[in-house]
């Protein structure tokens, strides 16, 4: 069974995209950035799947939920990204390849942006790209899925 299923997960206030400043977070909608995800992934031949909340134990939830639904998991938690140790504690339950994501470059923001709670977990994390970065997350998917 090929592996190649990856969920794609956002969180707190990724569902405002288009509306918040462009200068960070670029122009796109939620469901723009979806698409282009979603083509991203279809080109490297693989399978996404989305999720976005602005709950905190819905997360977790998710993450609970992946096991045998899921190979991999790509990563936005938003501002959780800093101090949610739930989230931390239950992607490491996930136990799947796990990039972390961010579309606005966090290492040159303020410095409570620089903090990741998920970071030891993931194989990688990119930042700055703005939506490029979900396909660079998802080639490293591809490389681990393939290993």
């Amino acid at each position: 069974m090929p592996r190649n299923r990856v969920e794609i997960m956002h969180g707190v206030n990724l569902d405002q995209l288009g509306r918040r400043d462009p200068g960070h977070y670029g122009s796109l909608t939620l469901a723009q950035l979806e698409r282009a995800i979603g083509d991203f992934g279809h080109a490297l031949g693989l399978t996404t799947r989305f999720f976005q909340t602005n709950h905190e134990g819905r997360f977790v939830e998710h993450l609970h939920t992946l096991d045998g639904v899921a190979d991999a998991i790509v990563l936005n938690p938003g501002a959780w990204t800093h101090y949610a140790w739930a989230i931390r504690d239950a992607l490491e339950i996930a136990a799947l390849p796990a990039v972390e994501v961010h579309l606005s470059d966090v290492a040159s923001r303020e410095e409570w942006r620089q903090v990741s709670v998920i970071r030891d977990l993931c194989v990688e994390t990119v930042s700055g790209q703005g939506v490029d970065g979900y396909r660079v997350a998802l080639e490293r998917i591809r490389r681990e899925l393939s290993a």
